[in-house]
């Protein structure tokens, strides 16, 4: 159950597909160069392979307990995290002003996906944080800001979201958690919370919660939903922790995957709490922490897999059943072909969807600090248009490449202690967590296509167009695919700019899993044969992958839009009352 961080990959897609350099000459980010980029990976996967591996299983056989009113977290973990405040790693793409290291958010993708491969239930904490990080710099005041931001930028102090109840899980509208005036400008928070993960443990000595409640009057519904920052301790005048705040976990979920992450029912007991940004804008407020969260999600599933896809490799290569078509007795299974393609299938389609979780942080790094206003506006845009992307296919890409690991396992694959089940258990949440991927591709469909005409689409289509011109000399057989890709996609989008609701609804999922394949192939085709033009010794190799995705994976574009045409009429073509039974 060993990890190696794939940094070969990651370097050759950041410089390649993500065009890192690009990034690297804003003048935000002007004194990162290559050379940093290279420690900052090479220190992220001595860390993770180190410190993070090696108690991943024990975190799975053994979960956090409730003792009391207190979480403890499984065993080595909070050692580990103590390792992880003292080497800095939580506030990599932390602004400098409130004590990060300002560094590019694509470089903190990859460091990110090598700490959720190698231990994912521990990863999540530090994403929580981050993600916590980024609402109350935008959105809380600044007495709040200076309170408690510079100790969870380094870690000391964690961040966990409380947004789902029972009753009001994708749909937040229907919260119940109140927030009552205390005269002094706190409120009074009462209520339970469900599903938070981390919301109480002993890795760090203090958690900000960010809370949605309603209240007093507020309207109905969403739009009468505030956000409110409730630390575990809250901050005396002179930066000392008070008096515990009225609030815990009451129970802890029992889970199908992720165990060492304590997944909360928290309970608030008339619990301090500060408002952050305007009253009954919580939703907007929250969805600046959502945005930042659902790209790493995905990243996440690219991480598991990645870990799931070393496993299989490594069994592979060692197992022997059979005898291996044009080998000798003796030969490991990596020589049967049927072995050899699921391998094949699984590390192309991991490299595809690593490159768009890449383009979709470099995005966001232009978006912020680019000098040139038109640029930012298209970048931002570019961000938005990949987001929801990133987060359904890499996560849904988690848990087929964790799938296909047990299947190269064969029943040892499904025994607990080849450790390929834990992969396939753990992937599982991906897809659900941080709005659902079907909420996901309702979100492309609907935001971020038809509501601009599909301009951010159309920006990207051309992008892609300018890859294909690119390897058309150079690359054959994956440049025509990636241009039948291209008209495929064109065709799509505008089928779903000119359906009606329900037929786009219907079709979202397929149109985004087409876009993606389109993507991702893009993307890879792009970074074979700028590595080839700069004489890389990769680039012979990510040819290879190219040339498998072209075959293999664009080609899935067709039957999509096959579908998409039908729209409705073929998804409830069966009378509702024949679903139970013919």
């Amino acid at each position: 159950m060993t990890y190696a961080a794939p940094v070969k990959a990651m370097q050759y897609l950041l410089k390649y597909a993500a065009d890192l350099d690009d990034v690297m000459s804003i003048p935000a980010f002007s004194e990162v160069n290559e050379e940093l980029v290279t420690d900052i990976l090479s220190g992220g996967a001595a860390f993770a392979e180190d410190i993070l591996a090696p108690i991943n299983r024990d975190g799975d056989l053994t979960p956090a307990v409730l003792q009391g009113d207190n979480v403890i977290a499984s065993p080595g973990f909070k050692e580990a995290y103590q390792a992880f405040v003292e080497a800095g790693w939580l506030g990599l793409s932390a602004p400098e002003a409130i004590g990060g290291a300002a560094l590019p958010s694509v470089v903190s993708v990859a460091v990110n996906e090598m700490i959720y491969a190698s231990n994912m239930a521990f990863g999540l904490c530090p994403m929580l944080t981050s993600s916590a990080v980024k609402a109350i710099a935008a959105h809380a005041t600044e007495e709040l800001q200076q309170a408690y931001m510079t100790k969870m930028v380094n870690g000391e102090w964690c961040g966990a979201m409380d947004l789902t109840e029972p009753q009001a899980g994708s749909d937040l509208g229907p919260v119940r958690t109140k927030a009552v005036p205390n005269g002094d400008g706190s409120y009074a928070i009462s209520g339970q919370k469900i599903f938070i993960t981390w919301g109480d443990h002993d890795c760090a000595e203090n958690i900000i919660h960010l809370v949605l409640a309603r209240l007093p009057d507020a309207p109905a519904g969403s739009k009468g939903i505030s956000l409110f920052l409730c630390p575990k301790y809250p901050v005396n005048a002179d930066g000392s922790l008070g008096e515990r705040n009225s609030f815990k976990a009451i129970s802890l979920e029992h889970k199908l995957g992720i165990h060492g992450s304590p997944t909360c029912v928290m309970e608030f007991d008339g619990a301090t709490g500060w408002l952050v940004g305007e009253e009954n804008r919580g939703l907007a407020c929250m969805f600046t922490m959502m945005n930042e969260a659902r790209l790493f999600v995905g990243v996440q599933g690219v991480a598991i897999g990645e870990r799931a896809y070393q496993g299989a490799l490594a069994f592979s290569k060692d197992r022997v059943q059979g005898r291996v078509i044009n080998g000798e007795a003796g030969d490991p299974i990596i020589g049967h072909p049927d072995v050899r393609r699921m391998l094949m299938d699984s590390k192309t389609a991991l490299m595809g969807a690593r490159a768009i979780c890449m383009a979709t942080a470099a995005a966001s790094d232009v978006a912020l600090a680019h000098p040139n206003e038109d640029f930012r506006r298209k970048a931002h845009a570019r961000d938005a248009l990949l987001t929801p992307i990133a987060k359904s296919y890499g996560s849904d890409l988690g848990v087929e490449v964790a799938s296909t690991g047990v299947q190269i396992h064969g029943g040892m694959g499904f025994i607990e202690e080849t450790g390929a089940a834990q992969h396939y258990r753990d992937a599982r949440i991906a897809p659900i967590y941080e709005g659902t991927n079907g909420i996901q591709a309702m979100d492309l469909v609907g935001r971020k296509l038809r509501r601009d005409g599909g301009e951010a689409m159309k920006s990207m289509i051309h992008d892609l167009k300018s890859i294909v011109a690119l390897a058309s000399s150079t690359s054959g057989a994956p440049a025509k695919a990636l241009q039948t890709g291209i008209n495929t996609l064109e065709s799509a989008t505008n089928l779903v700019l000119q359906a009606d609701e329900l037929d786009v609804l219907s079709v979202a999922t397929n149109y985004l899993s087409l876009a993606a394949d389109v993507i991702s192939g893009g993307l890879l085709i792009k970074a074979a044969c700028k590595g080839k033009a700069a004489g890389d010794d990769l680039a012979d190799n990510m040819m290879a992958i190219a040339n498998y995705h072209a075959h293999t994976i664009l080609p899935r574009a067709q039957s999509q839009l096959e579908y998409i045409q039908a729209g409705s009429s073929v998804l409830f073509a069966m009378p509702l009352d024949a679903l139970s039974d013919l």
